[in-house]
């Protein structure tokens, strides 16, 4: 199911990251360069789960711990300074244009990595 749920935001991100870098990068550079960034944290942690390997698991949780900074510091930073972020992100609002499911779903990934080790 962990793996799923990261697919599908795999997914929407890539999808998201590439319509707004084809057709609108010029409006707002930061954002759309932060959803390619988080669409290939998504991918890099969808297919390091799925492997399930020792190594694709300490890759799965580098990803994870990265997608983890990242929401928060991104979220923060939309919340704080709103005129940086003009455009939504995956991680604006610390997930909110996703019911907050992209704040959650790094705690859910390192707490599943935890205790099945």
């Amino acid at each position: 199911m962990l793996v799923a749920v990261y697919g599908l935001f795999a997914l929407a991100a890539t999808s998201r990251s590439g319509v707004q870098l084809a057709t609108q990068f010029a409006e707002a550079r930061l954002a759309y360069l932060l959803s390619a960034f988080a669409a290939m944290v998504y991918i890099v942690a969808t297919v390091s789960l799925g492997q399930g390997g020792v190594t694709s698991r300490r890759l799965a949780t580098v990803a994870i711990s990265i997608e983890l900074v990242g929401v928060l510091i991104v979220g923060a930073a939309s919340v704080l300074f709103p005129s940086a972020f003009p455009h939504a992100t995956v991680w604006t609002g610390f997930g909110s244009g996703y019911g907050f499911v992209p704040l959650v779903l790094p705690f859910v990934g390192l707490w599943w990595l935890r205790h099945t080790r």
